[in-house]
């Protein structure tokens, strides 16, 4: 579990680390290079859980490529019950207005503004924006970096 003080608003503790997969880290289904490095370190720190409406139908493959669990869910309300249900709380990564009530549920939201777009409201729930996933998965190596962004 990570316990990152922030100065002036306390510590942010999680053990769990939620991913979005399409425009998060897949597009049009396919993954975007380099993410298996990035879930295999995050994934050394964090349990992860890939959450998914498998819109494109390559979730059963994809699930063979990721080192952590991916679980199917239908709608937003489906991935804030999984947020809601784990222990230690949880980081949330995403993109999509399906990912609003995760990043809710989550002590922390990072959206993701990459191929696919950044809903508007997940724009406003998360706690930090990003480009893509690899500045999101370095904001979990790297405590550092998300002091100071949110730090007043």
């Amino acid at each position: 579990m990570s316990a990152i003080e922030i100065p002036g608003l306390g510590p942010l503790s999680f053990r769990h680390v939620l991913i979005d997969m399409n425009g998060t880290l897949a597009r049009d289904g396919v993954l975007l290079p380099g993410t298996v490095e990035l879930l295999t370190a995050v994934s050394d720190r964090y349990h992860c859980l890939v959450l998914t409406g498998d819109t494109f139908g390559t979730a059963g493959r994809l699930r063979d490529e990721i080192p952590c669990d991916l679980q199917i869910v239908v709608r937003g309300g489906d991935k804030a019950a999984v947020a809601r249900s784990l222990e230690g709380g949880v980081a949330a990564i995403g993109n999509g207005r399906n990912d609003v009530p995760m990043f809710e549920a989550a002590v922390l939201a990072i959206g993701i503004l990459g191929p696919e777009g950044l809903a508007r409201e997940a724009l406003l729930a998360a706690h930090i924006v990003v480009p893509d996933i690899a500045a999101a998965m370095g904001l979990l190596l790297e405590d550092r970096r998300i002091v100071g962004t949110l730090r007043p």
